[in-house]
């Protein structure tokens, strides 16, 4: 029997949009047949745009996307679309930048109502259904709308055309003046003003870990030895790791802590964050050999591996916070239950070190954590050795595992992001790399071959795959990430292929993205949709932006390949962005770490031959400023790094030659002097 309520959502491959394929509000996607019926009808949009995974789009959806009373109302007097901000992230953008500019805020869901030329005339996100929280309910906000659309032309046209005249505005216009050294500094002291110097990372609740912000920080230190950027780093991871905003009986850490100690998650894990979080926590310990840190990322792995990667090698997007419709319910435990699953000794133990109670420490239940407690403490209280706790902590923790397991697993959105999975391929290698672990790398080369086998068509990056369709052509983000992972992946192998297929898509993200007039990267291709607005994104969000990653890719590419043409690009970038950076330094902290790269010194290290030892001491160290390229034969550089194809192997033995911007030194057979060249040791 057909389901009353299938609407236009029935075929879409997003999860997302799948939630709202049944409910009786009459969605459509993001389509030339809703606009074309908009405009026939004389209706005005309601465009909703959210997440599979995203709470309060769970809450409004309930509240009044399945109800009936909305529904009556919006199917008669709106055309509804339904908009997955992940798969579409060009809509989601341009909408988010006018819901900000008329409300001064913005976040998901995201409510827009505009008319069939696609014009927003009032933006906002989440409405209860009736007035509450000082917000006025979704019934008013959808009557009065409809009514001002229909009565008062005049209005709309004028709030229409201030829209489209901010969206022009908008636009970066290159700087005579260049981005330089100082900029770096002062997105050093915008940091270490917002740090919490009580538990870590910046800002109050909610708090969000900004993997971007402590990625920049080890740069910083590495390049000007200033112990203070280390220690945010560190005292950020540390807290981090222990508190509930890492999950201490699966792994893996959730989207950000509601609280300042890090204890209280919003409880939905996302791909992106533990991607950025695995190469930072990987970062940090090539510069300390701190165990904890190699831990962590191991962990994350784990957590990965196990319920976020297909059986085909590809990542999902992320977990829901919710199951049963109760945020959190997979994840915490009552003091009874831990003591019934571990019996007396082992209760004991585990519930002293994870802060577990009878009255809980979230809403009568417990959410395990190390905020209170350290492995010192614990084992003396009970008169044991850290070595045998820590066992017994584990074996708790496997047991707890496996018990919770029995629940009802929270939803998957099991969607294949081209960028998302990216960031994940460029920390698995280097993980890989850094942990002298080859299945890391194993899995990275896996997921990027899913990634080549599946989201091309024609030469064309695509941005999504699920359930056999690829659909949507990849964005700026997709190819800068993507970017990322091959340069890390020959980082991690030696294997030049890597570099050379990585050339050739940054020569088509030129293509496609480029301004020739003004510099930087359009979000979208040119050849993609146009949208209200082509957008240009400098400032990092959840994740770092197109320009900021691109940036860094270029700086790199530019080192590697000894071609100028990548450098004066980043160049421009340094004008285009100039205001926009000028303005809020911390905002784009990722693209300052290229700034870092062209204001000190960097080195190219050419090794021919074949000594591993040699090559393996180096990918220990943390080396961000040197750029290595290794092969058995100077004669394979010529089609990707032609400076280093006239290279000469000395005696047939392994022959290092370090270069400053490509003027080198005489090359040494001398490993040992060739390590105190390269790392100054």
């Amino acid at each position: 029997m057909t389901d009353p309520n299938t609407n236009h959502l029935i075929n879409e491959k997003s999860p997302y949009l799948q939630q709202h394929a049944h409910n009786p509000v009459d969605w459509y996607p993001w389509s030339e047949e809703a606009f074309d019926k908009a405009k026939k009808e004389d209706k005005p949009i309601f465009l909703s745009i959210g997440y599979s995974t995203c709470h309060w789009c769970h809450v409004m959806a309930h509240e009044s996307f399945e109800d009936e009373e909305v529904a009556t109302y919006l199917n008669e007097h709106y055309i509804s679309i339904k908009v997955d901000r992940e798969e579409r992230p060009d809509v989601d953008s341009v909408y988010m930048k006018v819901c900000q500019m008329m409300t001064g805020h913005g976040g998901w869901p995201l409510s827009v109502f505009m008319t069939p030329d696609k014009i927003p005339y009032y933006a906002g996100t989440y409405f209860p259904k009736k007035s509450k929280y000082g917000m006025p309910g979704f019934m008013e906000v959808i009557t009065q709308l409809h009514k001002k659309y229909k009565t008062d032309p005049d209005h709309i046209n004028e709030v229409t055309q201030s829209v489209t005249d901010a969206l022009q505005r908008a636009v970066q216009a290159k700087s005579s003046t260049r981005l330089s050294k100082d900029i770096i500094d002062e997105a050093f002291k915008h940091l270490g003003k917002s740090f919490d110097f009580s538990y870590g990372g910046f800002g109050d609740a909610p708090k969000f870990p900004q993997p971007q912000n402590l990625l920049f920080l080890l740069k910083q230190y590495h390049f000007t030895g200033k112990t203070a950027a280390l220690k945010m780093v560190e005292s950020t991871l540390q807290s981090m790791a222990s508190g509930g905003i890492y999950d201490h009986v699966g792994f893996g850490f959730s989207r950000y802590s509601t609280d300042q100690k890090w204890l209280v998650p919003h409880f939905e894990k996302m791909l992106y964050d533990n991607a950025m979080l695995l190469i930072v926590y990987t970062e940090c310990y090539q510069i300390t050999k701190n165990a904890l840190y190699k831990q962590i990322s191991e962990q994350i792995i784990t957590f990965v591996k196990r319920e976020m990667t297909s059986p085909e090698g590809a990542f999902f997007s992320a977990i829901d916070a919710d199951s049963e419709g109760v945020e959190g319910k997979y994840y915490v435990w009552n003091y009874d239950e831990v003591m019934a699953i571990l019996g007396e000794d082992l209760g004991k133990l585990y519930t002293a070190m994870y802060d577990i109670t009878p009255e809980g420490n979230f809403e009568g239940k417990n959410i395990p954590n190390l905020i209170k407690s350290n492995l010192e403490t614990v084992a003396q209280e009970h008169t044991i050795s850290t070595d045998v706790l820590q066992k017994e902590m584990e074996k708790a923790r496997s047991i707890l595992l496996t018990e919770r397991e029995k629940r009802i697993y929270p939803h998957v959105d099991d969607k294949v992001l081209t960028a998302w999975n990216a960031m994940m391929i460029t920390a698995l290698a280097k993980a890989g790399k850094v942990f002298a672990n080859p299945k890391y790398t194993e899995a990275a080369q896996q997921a990027l071959s899913f990634i080549e086998d599946n989201l091309f068509e024609n030469d064309r990056l695509m941005a999504r795959f699920r359930d056999g369709e690829v659909k949507y052509n990849a964005y700026l983000d997709d190819y800068a990430f993507l970017l990322w992972a091959y340069i890390d992946l020959y980082d991690s192998t030696f294997d030049l292929a890597f570099l050379e297929k990585g050339r050739n898509l940054l020569d088509s993200m030129i293509d496609l993205f480029w301004d020739n007039d003004q510099g930087g990267f359009y979000f979208t291709g040119s050849d993609s949709e146009q949208l209200l607005s082509r957008e240009k994104e400098i400032y990092d969000g959840a994740i770092p932006s197109g320009n900021s990653v691109a940036s860094v890719i270029l700086a790199r590419f530019g080192n590697a390949t000894g071609e100028t043409s990548y450098l004066d690009k980043l160049e421009e970038m340094y004008r285009t962005f100039y205001a926009d950076i000028k303005q809020v330094p911390s905002a784009s902290t990722f693209f300052i770490q290229s700034l870092l790269l062209t204001e000190h010194p960097t080195k190219e290290v050419v090794v021919l031959g074949n000594d591993n030892s040699f090559i393996s001491r180096l990918q220990e160290e943390f080396l961000p400023h040197i750029t290595l390229l290794a092969s058995n034969n100077a004669e394979n550089f010529k089609n990707i790094s032609p400076f280093a194809a006239e290279y000469k192997q000395i005696d047939q033995e392994t022959t290092v030659y370090v270069c400053e911007n490509f003027s080198c030194q005489q090359p040494t057979t001398d490993i040992d002097k060739a390590l105190q060249m390269i790392t100054g040791k």
